[in-house]
């Protein structure tokens, strides 16, 4: 059952200080922004809301792990993204007053989440600018994932998919044969990249058989070379 806890500010400043967008901002302001935000938390299987529901909440991940998707009309699921401590959601609802959710948002473990309602953030947006810059840069960023995983849904093959998912989760400083933490589970994966499970299990497994990643514990992908690997999706 969700609870609505009401925590000290303190509190909610912590939670305010995980996210980019207003982590910049001096101590005063974030604590300005912290008196108005109220904590929710969410047991594992709950939704933060559905598709079609209407919501003026910028939702805020301060502990858990949430998952949006979609639905197609066959019901099958199409994975948005996971959302991890600092990261968040319901931003588009608040330039869009009468906009409704087109995706589903639920926690995947017990999960506590920092709200804070519309026309706040919108006074914000005024009295520091430099929120709507960062705003615009994370919304941007979100944009141009969602047009390219879905041209590559469409277009590429599973195994290249695959490839360029794992080459997404390589930071430049990791070099040509890095080790890499999966962002999600394989079956996540497999929703994000639009295919099955069983699939994935089999591309991950030819892969390894190919020499070009190896599967270590913990969700560890070892990529023996990035260059061999990106020349194996093409």
């Amino acid at each position: 059952m969700t609870k609505h806890t009401h925590h000290k500010i303190g509190d909610h400043a912590a939670c305010i200080r995980l996210v980019p967008i207003f982590n910049h901002l001096e101590d005063s302001a974030m604590n300005y922004i912290a008196e108005k935000a109220h904590t929710k938390q969410y047991q594992k299987g709950e939704f933060l809301f559905r598709s079609q529901e209407k919501e003026d909440t910028l939702y805020i991940i301060n502990r858990g792990k949430i998952r949006i998707y979609r639905l197609a009309d066959s019901g099958k699921e199409q994975l948005v993204r996971i959302l991890n401590p600092g990261d968040f959601t319901g931003e588009w609802t608040l330039f869009n007053p009468d906009a409704v959710h087109e995706e589903y948002a639920e926690a995947t473990r017990d999960t506590v989440v920092c709200m804070i309602q519309q026309k706040d953030v919108q006074d914000f947006l005024e009295q520091y600018p430099a929120i709507s810059l960062k705003l615009l840069a994370e919304m941007s960023k979100r944009l141009e994932s969602s047009e390219r995983q879905t041209t590559q849904v469409a277009l590429e093959s599973v195994i290249t998919r695959l490839v360029l998912f794992l080459a997404e989760n390589v930071e430049p400083e990791m070099g040509n044969s890095p080790t890499i933490t999966l962002p999600m589970e394989k079956k996540d994966i497999a929703s994000y990249l639009g295919t099955t499970p069983e699939t994935i299990s089999h591309k991950f497994g030819e892969l390894e058989d190919e020499g070009l990643i190896q599967q270590l514990s913990g969700k560890r992908i070892k990529i023996q070379d990035l260059d061999d690997l990106l020349l194996y999706s093409e």
